[in-house]
């Protein structure tokens, strides 16, 4: 579904941010993107999406990303940003859950009967015409995901889903996200939020892969995040 072979990028001519990177990610499978700043973990999900290219090979929602690709995998691919401001840029909670469908051809009644079955699927029915300006930080991420699932993408690209949430909202986030069957590449600093999402970790360090394995195996392993500038997850410390 996903794959870099010795992808190398730079924004600067000799300041290479990702650097001869090589993974692969399965159909279905959930995957933490995890390092410290400057990682390199933006900069993948840009790669993926053709918003920058660099040298190597990329396969992207299964199709070799090229410009001749790009449409396609951007229809079979959504990317939840980090504020959800940038994302939401309708009116209302339905104005931007009917976008992307309208615009890839569907009928009005296609569109609506969508989604309807997407907020029903998240319980989020009551936020159906809401103004995205007067949602809670919580309840318009909740909106991003459905905005997203509307396009019934077969991969989705998560950035820091879980930043400036309350628990309470944290919690429902991560368990909407365990709900999701679509292959998953989620990039955070929420460790204990990739423990509880995902089965696999990436540890970035300069663009490189230091860690590539079980998350709780990766995530455990105090020294290892340490030499990364990470800390172990609170639920893990406290073990």
């Amino acid at each position: 579904m996903i794959e870099f072979k010795k992808v190398s990028f730079a924004y600067e001519t000799g300041k290479e941010v990702i650097r001869d990177l090589s993974f692969t990610i399965r159909g279905g499978e959930a995957v933490g993107l995890i390092g410290a700043n400057g990682a390199g973990k933006s900069t993948v999900m840009k790669l993926l999406l053709g918003l920058l290219f660099g040298e190597g090979e990329i396969i992207s929602a299964g199709l070799r990303l090229d410009k001749a690709n790009l449409p396609l995998i951007r229809r079979k691919t959504g990317f939840i940003l980090q504020d959800s401001d940038d994302q939401m840029f309708m009116p209302t909670v339905y104005d931007d859950m009917m976008f992307a469908p309208l615009n890839y051809g569907m009928t009005k009644e296609e569109a609506e009967r969508r989604v309807d079955e997407v907020l029903e699927r998240l319980e989020l029915q009551a936020l159906k015409h809401s103004y995205n300006h007067k949602l809670s930080g919580g309840e318009k991420k909740m909106a991003a995901i459905a905005t997203i699932l509307a396009m019934e993408p077969e991969t989705i690209l998560m950035d820091e889903p879980t930043a400036a949430l309350d628990p309470y909202n944290r919690r429902l986030i991560i368990r909407r996200i365990n709900g999701l069957s679509q292959t998953k590449l989620i990039a955070s600093h929420d460790l204990d939020m990739i423990l509880d999402t995902c089965e696999r970790v990436i540890l970035l360090s300069e663009g490189r892969i230091a860690a590539d394995g079980k998350a709780e195996e990766v995530l455990r392993d105090k020294a290892l995040l340490e030499a990364n500038h990470l800390e172990l997850p609170l639920s893990l410390s406290r073990r």
